[in-house]
């Protein structure tokens, strides 16, 4: 306790040294916090966006379906297995047929997917009750994305083409409906979605899907012969380790900054010590001994890293809290980078993320401030009188 007494009462003594000290490393950790929670708020805003439009509670494939193999899709439909058709009645699946074909608008043509949905499904967040519209032309869905690079608006009306079952060749026409803004690309990017029903009927391929989609939370079932089930964890996994990535890129800045507010820490440290030489010669002719004095210089070492976390918290704790209320406005730019961002991000601060920095970051002070007092341990105190260290 009277160590502590002691090296609190010297850093505060230190004047500006001290409060320029603790003022870099508090915003050191500040833009820690602020760029993993960044991270944080990345992966799980994706990933969230991901699941409600997308995969549900997880995919049951055709077994010949590969979405990064688009010869694949031709022969990847298959009859939707009786033992799933309770969870399609129940509304907690949705099976998609998914076909390619060329639309022509304009007078343009362009390669794209075609899909088939249930218009009253509701395992995914895709607003398809407007495909409900009876007759001809066939009513289409589709995203501003798609909308943007065909030069598509609502009301169009254009012709698609694809093969059937035999591989004969069909075309309709299709009118736009509705044109709907997600932040999810996979959904949206060259492809058209009509109601299932239509598209069965187009290809003669009656009751089949390529994939079925779980409604999220759903227990994952067993997989029927002929079909693969994809559970989250597969079918997150690319997206989990973008974001690793991103996030490992995003730690080198900060490691930057914290090595640069530790260089300050270990600095002010060796200064200290040459400064103080008599001081530690009187201390221990007093009777402390070198341990006592090594852990003096080093508490007070530690106890830049514990006023920063205070005064990070009296500024970052306001700052992070505007920050994760408002988000983050994202550049339109980042609509091509394959994320399901939107327009804004809201960083995740979580209080592991908060303790686990403000642990670190004193840690670290502790090590640093350590290091330069090993010169202590073999200081003689009547060379220590005399101002010297050796």
């Amino acid at each position: 306790m009277l160590i502590l007494k002691l090296a609190l009462r010297n850093i505060l003594n230190a004047g500006i040294r001290t409060w320029l000290n603790v003022a870099a490393l508090s915003f050191s950790f500040v833009a820690i916090v602020f760029l993993q929670g960044f991270y944080d708020g990345l992966n799980d805003q994706v990933e969230r966006a991901t699941v409600d439009a997308l995969y549900g509670g997880g995919q049951l494939w055709q077994k010949a379906y590969d979405p990064y193999d688009p010869l694949s899709i031709e022969d990847a439909h298959a009859a939707v297995p009786a033992s799933l058709q309770g969870l399609v009645e129940s509304k907690t699946a949705a099976p998609i047929l998914i076909r390619q074909a060329t639309i022509y608008p304009r007078g343009r043509f362009r390669s794209i997917l075609l899909k088939g949905i249930d218009p009253s499904q509701r395992v995914l967040s895709l607003p398809t009750g407007v495909l409900n519209a009876p007759g001809e032309p066939v009513p289409a869905l589709i995203g501003t994305r798609m909308a943007k690079s065909a030069g598509l608006t609502k009301g169009d009306v254009l012709a698609v083409q694809w093969r059937d079952v035999h591989g004969t060749f069909d075309a309709r026409d299709i009118t736009i409906v509705e044109v709907f803004s997600s932040p999810v690309p996979e959904i949206d990017n060259s492809q058209i979605w009509i109601p299932l029903d239509r598209l069965r009927q187009f290809t003669r391929m009656e009751g089949e899907a390529t994939i079925v989609v779980l409604k999220k939370d759903a227990p994952g079932p067993e997989a029927p012969s002929g079909w693969k089930f994809r559970d989250l964890g597969f079918l997150l996994r690319d997206l989990h380790a973008l974001v690793r990535m991103k996030s490992v890129s995003g730690s080198i800045m900060y490691l930057l900054l914290l090595a640069l507010a530790m260089l300050a820490i270990f600095d002010t440290q060796v200064l200290s010590i040459w400064r103080r030489r008599k001081e530690m010669g009187t201390l221990m002719a007093l009777g402390m001994t070198r341990t006592q004095i090594i852990g003096l210089f080093t508490v007070e070492g530690a106890l830049h890293g514990v006023l920063a976390a205070i005064a990070a918290a009296a500024y970052g704790i306001p700052l992070l809290a505007i920050v994760a209320n408002k988000g983050l406005e994202m550049p339109s730019a980042t609509d091509n980078f394959g994320f399901a961002i939107g327009q804004r991000l809201f960083p995740s601060y979580s209080p592991a993320l908060v303790a686990g920095t403000a642990l670190l970051v004193c840690l670290v002070t502790t090590v640093v401030s350590y290091l330069p007092t090993r010169k202590i341990a073999h200081l003689k105190p009547t060379d220590a009188l005399r101002g010297r260290l050796s």
